[in-house]
């Protein structure tokens, strides 16, 4: 009777701790598809890409699901109850991280983004120094980048213009843009343009040496890209090194990794070389990466 009353106290124990569990996942789930999905699908319209919320999830959810999956089998299994709290584990930090594949996703899209607008703003200001001395007003000198220009800048031009269209400040809708492009040449352009109207000075003339420096600096910045293109790609290949090694031995030879892998020195020695991998790749990121 004792026995069975302390296994009936133990069930409901794991009874409440397996609800209170479902309730912390179905609030974050929750909390997923909602708050965060709606900011990064905003974020996603910064860059022109629309995409609703709920897909943002589905994908997120769908990585989960694969990165859960890879992991569970490759770092534990269903042989034996250590291996399968051990996959379990590992799958959820994997999953977890398989959550922010869309925000990483947005990260690459906007660094790219901010490239191409980079390269284009020292051919724009050129062509919008024309228009000033071809006699053209500054908004006019905007819209023949609209006009003639290419995506991002004549598509974020083309929000500023119609910003002002709508009553928006002219210096405001400048801020505007500043803040939603996120590029250190156009906070220059756009602190050059606020001083000319306030002091009345040559626009023509600044654009001029701005589009100059801008180009110098591309000019640097690629230089450097070519000098560390060797760093960067030791760094890659040395960090997909013991994955490669890792994968062949588990193809070549499973009866030896299986064991390996489900064993607790198993874990702790893939924990080890992830921590390993990944202090190598932020320190040679932090060298190659040469600020202009």
């Amino acid at each position: 009777m004792l026995v069975l009353a302390i296994a009936l106290l133990f069930g409901v124990a794991f009874a409440g701790l397996g609800y209170t569990l479902c309730r912390a996942v179905r609030s974050g789930a929750e909390v997923y598809a909602g708050v965060y999905s709606e900011e990064v699908a905003r974020q996603f319209e910064d860059v022109f890409l629309f995409i609703p919320p709920r897909r943002i999830a589905d994908l997120g959810w769908a990585l989960a699901a694969v990165a859960f999956t890879l992991v569970f089998f490759v770092a534990g299994g269903v042989t034996s109850s250590r291996g399968f709290l051990i996959g379990l584990l590992f799958g959820a930090v994997g999953a977890g991280l398989a959550l922010r594949g869309p925000e990483q996703a947005l990260r690459f899209f906007k660094r790219r983004r901010l490239l191409r607008f980079n390269r284009q703003l020292g051919d724009a200001l050129i062509s919008m120094s024309n228009a000033l001395k071809a006699g053209f007003s500054i908004t006019q000198a905007f819209e023949v980048i609209v006009k003639d220009g290419e995506a991002p800048i004549a598509q974020e031009f083309e929000v500023f213009l119609q910003q002002t269209r709508v009553g928006v400040s002219f210096s405001d809708a400048l801020n505007s843009l500043e803040e939603r492009v996120g590029s250190q040449d156009l906070k220059l352009v756009v602190a050059a343009v606020e001083a000319a109207r306030k002091t009345g000075g040559s626009l023509t003339e600044i654009f001029e040496k701005i589009a100059a420096t801008i180009r110098e600096r591309l000019r640097i910045e690629n230089r450097i890209r070519t000098l560390t293109a060797q760093g960067r790609l030791q760094g890659i290949v040395v960090g997909f090194m013991p994955v490669v090694i890792a994968l062949a031995l588990l193809i070549a030879d499973p009866g030896l990794m299986i064991p390996f892998l489900h064993s607790s020195v198993g874990a702790l020695v893939m924990f080890i070389v992830v921590l390993m991998i990944g202090g190598g790749a932020l320190m040679i990121r932090k060298i190659v990466n040469i600020d202009v």
